[in-house]
């Protein structure tokens, strides 16, 4: 074989391989995991860790891309849950979906810091944070890091929701009214999203009716297709069965 055909079919070889290979490394998932925008675009997507608009004022490590990453089968009722309720002018908004193991350390690692700004306290009103692990507000484990675990709201399409986060306002805490606490951009559930307090309790006797039939009708609608809700949030949902082992690989961007 001459030195010519040799390096030509060592580039077809290489061609080949690439082929093979570049399906896998250009998902950059594990297992059945999917990017949620690959199974349902239409879904709105916040995702709170991956930026400044959370708890400890900062992105939390494995977020490097602000992107809602689940299990297959999680996403497939998710789409499930859009369809329905984009009959109702109404759709699903994703705050976290998995969440990496060396994201649950590095809230564990805030937690005992021994600092809380008055940023920090708005979340968790009626106590210090060093107290969310005892209080059930923040798992050491956490089912988010199976992939089967998600934390999402509801958004009117036909309201106004513009109202843009601004981490230089001083926001009143996590359950004033709307419009004095920061800006959800998705209807009025009573509290904002990771609040640690009784109010944010899916049955809270302490919420207007209205905010009440709002959680209704996403717990609902979740339910018909398998989630079940966490008592204490009325924004966190997981999928039984769809779980098992906890990952630790970085959320990416989908490409």
């Amino acid at each position: 074989m001459t030195p010519e055909r040799a390096l030509v079919k060592i580039v077809v070889i290489v061609i080949a391989v690439a082929g093979l290979v570049w399906p896998a490394l250009a998902q950059g998932l594990p297992g059945d995991f999917v990017f949620l925008r690959d199974v349902d675009p239409t879904i709105i997507q916040d995702i709170r860790y991956a930026g400044a608009n959370n708890f400890t004022g900062r992105p939390i490590a494995g977020y490097d891309a602000a992107e809602c990453v689940v299990k297959r089968e999680v996403g497939v009722r998710l789409k499930a849950v859009q369809q329905e309720l984009a009959r109702q002018r109404l759709s699903l908004k994703m705050f976290d979906c998995y969440r990496p193991a060396r994201a649950v350390a590095d809230m564990v690692a805030w937690s005992r810091n021994g600092k809380e700004t008055a940023a920090e306290r708005r979340y968790n009103p009626a106590f210090s944070k060093a107290d969310l692990f005892r209080l059930g507000d923040i798992a050491t484990h956490s089912g988010h890091s199976t992939g089967a675990a998600v934390d999402l709201t509801l958004v009117d399409l036909g309201a106004d929701n513009s109202r843009k986060f601004d981490p230089a306002k001083d926001y009143a805490d996590c359950t004033a009214p709307a419009a004095a606490r920061a800006p959800e951009g998705s209807v009025d559930m009573g509290t904002g999203y990771d609040c640690s307090d009784v109010k944010a309790h899916t049955a809270a006797s302490s919420v207007t009716p209205a905010q009440r039939r709002w959680r209704s009708t996403l717990v609902a609608a979740m339910a018909r297709q398998g989630f079940a809700n966490y008592s204490k949030e009325w924004w966190h949902f997981s999928l039984p069965g769809a779980g098992g082992a906890a990952y630790d690989f970085p959320i990416v961007r989908a490409r």
